[in-house]
C-alpha cells in the first residue's frame, strides 16, 4: 500500500538554517531516501517552497484566490514522500527514520487512495 508521509515543521525555524545546516539535514535524508529507492519503495518526494510563495483557491461561489496558505498554523507543510509499505507500522518506521535524520516538526502518515503518477520530468 502506498502511504503519503507529509512533513510539517516551523517554516521560520527551518528557513533560519545556514546553507551548511540545511545541506547536512538533506544529506541525512538522502541516506534514508537512497535505502528506500534501492528497495523499490520510494515514490515521488517533494520539498515545497515557503508559504510566502503559496496561493490558495477557496472554493466559494465565486471562487476566491488568496495569497498564502489556507490556514495559519504553527507548523507548515514543507514537503512529502510517497512510500510503498506493507502496513501502517512499516510506514511509521519510515517516518521514524526520516525523523532521526531531520529532528523536530511532525509527520502525518496517510494511506494513498489514488495515485496518478503523471508524466512530468525534471
Amino acid at each position: 500500500m502506498l502511504y503519503a508521509i507529509l512533513c510539517y515543521h516551523d517554516e521560520d525555524f527551518v528557513g533560519s538554517w545556514s546553507k551548511e545546516q540545511d545541506a547536512a539535514v538533506m544529506q541525512k535524508l538522502t541516506v534514508v531516501q537512497d535505502r528506500l529507492a534501492k528497495q523499490g519503495r520510494l515514490g515521488p518526494v517533494a520539498r515545497l517552497l515557503p508559504t510566502t510563495a503559496a496561493t490558495t483557491l477557496r472554493k466559494d461561489d465565486p471562487p476566491l484566490v488568496l495569497d498564502g496558505p489556507f490556514a495559519e498554523t504553527k507548523e507548515q507543510l514543507l514537503g512529502f514522500y510517497i512510500v510503498d509499505c506493507k502496513n501502517l507500522d512499516e510506514a511509521l518506521d519510515v517516518a521514524r527514520d526520516l525523523g532521526d535524520a531531520n529532528p523536530g516538526g511532525s509527520y502525518e502518515i496517510r494511506p494513498v487512495g489514488v495515485l496518478n503518477p503523471g508524466r512530468i520530468t525534471t
